[in-house]
């Protein structure tokens, strides 16, 4: 009877750590399928995203020198200090090769009006140059800065909030071969560039226009024209403009009394992290395709000169006044032209728009290796039609 019940005491003991053991296994099993699964789950979005990633510091460093700025500050000082008796600022100005200002002072002092204006856009000058710093938290800042102001003059009241979808409208030439038009025109914001004509192509880019973004050259050829017109969307719409030479701080204030709707600059904060962000993709990826160094992108991408695309910074004011972004027409392809609307075929030397390329990707699947962005700023979704 002992031995019977010994035996079965052995058996039940064999049973129950047998047991033991394959939930164990189990556990373990289901433990690291739900660890992988948090991974792909983070990895989708669905959970807590992965860590940010580390950052080359060396790189962060030499994108965030703009060696332009020297040069760029000797102009802003020259321009406020000019008077239009003294010559000697023209004759230093032409020496230091930018003519076009040198040629254009004379003009600016044919009547009194004009004198007005000149002392105006130098005191404009003067306080936009005063902020111009590195100061990523001005992505918060842009509902103030942009929205705000386009909302007031329309007789709507100040808000906090984004706006639901915005489209960024490139010029690029693949949109030959697209019909975008109603996708475009179905967005709340519609942001076009450069003046880039939109009658003929509406079935593929679109009739809408709700922000004219331009850079400060194409300010300056509108000033030529009567009335200082700049309107190709209607005098209704809108314009926000950054500034390329700060000799068209004069165009701005020119023009400004002409238009009935707001003409914004963008805050040169916001220039300067566009700017950091650029050069950072731009020598990332001249380093990863070369093994050079540094100082040798200088001397490939002529870095005094080397500047964003007006489409890379209304891409970046999208981000800051948007909910949901939609970008169009920024790409290339072999048989494409440049331009949509134009016959033009060459990019310009001073961008990069491989690199600019490269950060709209990672916009659009790993927002979080954007450098120099405040880790507290939502990025919102970004989609990127090709």
């Amino acid at each position: 009877m002992k031995r019977s019940f010994r035996s079965l005491f052995s058996v039940l003991l064999f049973v129950f750590f047998s047991a033991t053991l394959i939930c164990r296994v189990a556990i373990r099993r289901s433990s690291l399928f739900f660890s992988s699964a948090i991974v792909e789950l983070g990895t989708s979005g669905l959970l807590t995203p992965p860590a940010k990633p580390v950052f080359n510091e060396t790189l962060l460093v030499f994108a965030a020198i703009d060696p332009g700025e020297p040069k760029f500050r000797e102009e802003i000082d020259l321009i406020s200090d000019y008077d239009g008796g003294r010559r000697s600022h023209r004759r230093k100005f032409a020496a230091r090769e930018n003519r076009r200002f040198s040629s254009r002072l004379p003009v600016m002092h044919l009547s009194s009006q004009i004198d007005r204006y000149w002392s105006e856009s130098r005191r404009n000058l003067q306080i936009w140059a005063r902020r111009r710093t590195y100061e990523p938290n001005v992505m918060s800042d842009l509902i103030r800065l942009v929205r705000n102001p386009i909302e007031a003059h329309n007789g709507t009241s100040s808000s906090n909030s984004r706006y639901s979808s915005c489209a960024v409208v490139g010029n690029s030439g693949i949109l030959l071969n697209t019909q975008y038009g109603g996708l475009i025109d179905g967005h709340e914001i519609v942001i076009r560039l450069n003046n880039a004509r939109t009658q003929r192509f509406e079935k593929l880019v679109g009739s809408k226009t709700n922000i004219s973004f331009i850079n400060s050259n194409i300010l300056h050829l509108c000033a030529r024209r009567q009335g200082c017109h700049c309107h190709p969307y209607g005098e209704t719409v809108p314009v926000v403009m950054y500034i390329c030479q700060a000799i068209h701080f004069f165009d701005y204030t020119l023009c400004k009394q002409s238009h009935r709707s707001p003409l914004i600059v963008t805050d040169p904060r916001f220039d300067v992290l566009c700017a950091r962000i650029v050069k950072y993709y731009s020598v990332k990826r001249f380093l990863e395709e070369t093994g050079k160094s540094f100082l040798e992108w200088s001397n490939a991408k002529d870095g005094a000169l080397f500047h964003y695309s007006s489409g890379m910074q209304a891409v970046m004011l999208a981000l800051g006044i948007c909910e949901k972004v939609s970008v169009f027409g920024f790409g290339k392809s072999d048989s494409a032209k440049h331009h949509y609307h134009t016959n033009q075929k060459a990019e310009l030397g001073l961008h990069d728009y491989e690199a600019e390329y490269d950060f709209y990707r990672d916009l659009e699947t790993n927002p979080r290796a954007i450098p120099f962005l405040p880790e507290m700023f939502k990025i919102p979704p970004v989609v990127v039609y090709h």
